[in-house]
């Protein structure tokens, strides 16, 4: 396979894979509501649609050998989702309100697979015994979902038990009725989730076995394509919907979507095929990534605990620590100098901070600020009503005509100077600080000439405009740095090489998903751009 040919694959396998997704996520939540399925397992129907392209690029990496690759999309795609969907949620809302009793019940699930992962991973659980362990942790919270109160109620268990699981399960269903509650499916509804199944596994296929031949072709690490590329890629369906949950105040989805996705990816992604193929020997890269996931898991539980929820801050500090595993996994797998030993005490670094945020950090607001989906508008007044008003009724009930007029059509259309999803921070400044990042990033990688190739951090330019919310400064950012990641091939000295296509084509890619994201919060999600 070509570079050009590997590279068209993979972009059109990622694009049509999480397009489709979307589709298939949908059928099936209404599928579900057929069956009559409670609002919390509707979430595990969800997470699992959402999650068909992680595993499918996962077993298929598997079933070709590639255990590594395979690990690693897994593994990374579940460091990726606790950044992207909790980290950035919780950046982009401000807070992410939450229970304590979702976050005990999530949370307990989520850390009991992580351990699982990790055990497998070390090789001190054999692939088998992991793989039943996961599926009965899955299989109880299952239950424990699905079940009613009088079920429950006729288990052998501690009746304060049962209390406190009814009460958690209940604090759940009630913010995930709102967030997820579709209409029941049709016959049509059926066809359609049964005909994106086959098309998002097919284009997943593609997308990860394309990766795979430009990883070989290139000398690019398994870790490196399946833990950072992979994982990222094929998260974004996911990231892209926990923001939206986010930003309208559903904390209970926000963090469901992603613990339910880490669970589903660990153990139907790693371990079911871990056990009939096998996972090979313990690799020091796979590990790192696995003790990231379960130190990563618990430092949010923490934080999702204490506080109630998750603030700002802390989703910066989340952020943070992934862009560290980020490069630790590089340096291993490139084996820079002392890169063990850096990446090492750059996980023990994040370890410290986190717990002396968790130790002294208490957010003042936490104690009485409760979770709660986000405040409603006032109504407007009826259409029809100031339609029909004149000019005399309105100046008397204290409306200008003007005004009538805006409330029947509508608000226009944001401009630049408004406000972004970061309060205090307004449109203009955020795509001025894009643009102005990717310039310096097109300076210095100039600068250096073929010395050093920095086309791929160009991303920093649209990923830092997506908080605008505004996919029109977003897509012209994206046209900024990948016109800017074509000009660099020359001082580069790879103008026209596959290797120069492979990162415009990564640019490019990075552009239009940052562009369809922000279209998609300023579709969907208004009510937070002011």
């Amino acid at each position: 396979m070509s570079a050009a040919v590997g590279v068209a694959a993979f972009a059109a396998g990622a694009v049509v894979s999480l397009a489709t997704s979307w589709l298939l996520v949908s059928r099936l939540e209404r599928v579900g509501e057929r069956l009559g399925l409670s609002e919390a397992l509707l979430g595990i129907v969800a997470a699992l649609a959402a999650d068909a392209p992680e595993v499918t690029a996962a077993v298929s990496a598997m079933a070709s050998g590639e255990q590594r690759l395979g690990a690693g999309v897994v593994i990374g795609s579940n460091v990726f989702n606790l950044a992207a969907l909790l980290g950035l949620g919780a950046v982009v809302a401000g807070r992410i309100g939450l229970h304590r009793k979702v976050v005990l019940l999530g949370g307990t699930v989520a850390l009991g697979v992580a351990g699982v992962c990790l055990a497998v991973v070390l090789g001190v659980v054999p692939p088998a015994a992991g793989c039943l362990l996961g599926l009965c942790v899955v299989v109880l919270y299952a239950v424990a979902l699905g079940v009613s109160g009088r079920s429950l109620a006729r288990l052998r268990v501690p009746r304060p038990w049962i209390t406190w699981l009814q009460s958690a399960v209940a604090e759940e269903e009630a913010e995930l009725e709102s967030a997820i509650r579709p209409a029941p499916a049709r016959w049509p509804d059926v066809v359609v989730a049964v005909g994106s199944l086959v098309i998002v596994v097919a284009a997943s296929l593609t997308m990860e076995r394309a990766a795979a031949a430009l990883g070989n072709r290139f000398a690019i690490p398994e870790i490196v394509v399946g833990g950072l590329v992979l994982a990222a890629v094929t998260s974004l369906p996911n990231a892209v919907a926990a923001v939206y949950l986010a930003a309208r105040g559903r904390g209970a989805a926000t963090l469901s979507t992603a613990l339910n996705s880490n669970t589903i990816n660990v153990v139907i992604g790693l371990l079911v095929p871990a056990a009939l193929i096998g996972l090979g020997r313990p690799s020091g890269q796979t590990i790192l990534a696995a003790a990231w996931y379960i130190g990563l898991t618990a430092a949010v539980l923490g934080f999702a605990y204490r506080d109630r929820g998750i603030w700002r801050m802390t989703g910066i500090l989340v952020i943070a620590a992934y862009v560290v595993f980020a490069a630790s996994v590089l340096g291993l797998a490139y084996a820079w100098p002392q890169a063990t030993r850096i990446a090492i005490l750059a996980g023990l670094a994040v370890a410290m901070v986190f717990a002396a945020w968790l130790a002294l950090g208490r957010h003042p607001d936490a104690r009485d600020n409760q979770p709660g989906p986000a405040p409603r508008r006032p109504a407007r007044p009826d259409r029809d009503d100031l339609v029909r008003s004149t000019p005399a009724e309105l100046s008397a009930n204290g409306s200008s005509p003007h005004t009538a007029r805006a409330q029947v059509t509508g608000p226009s259309l944001p401009g630049p100077g408004q406000e972004s999803l970061l309060a205090g921070w307004p449109v203009r400044k955020l795509w001025v600080l894009g643009l102005a990042a990717s310039l310096i990033v097109a300076a210095i990688d100039a600068a250096l000439g073929n010395r050093a190739i920095l086309i791929g951090l160009l991303i920093v330019g649209p990923c830092c405009v997506v908080l605008t919310g505004r996919w029109v400064p977003t897509g012209l950012t994206g046209l900024w740095v990948t016109g800017l990641a074509a000009a660099l091939g020359f001082p580069d000295g790879i103008w026209g090489t596959a290797i120069f296509f492979t990162w415009l084509g990564a640019v490019a890619v990075v552009a239009l998903a940052s562009t369809a994201a922000a279209a998609f919060i300023q579709t969907f999600c208004p009510a937070r751009l002011r």
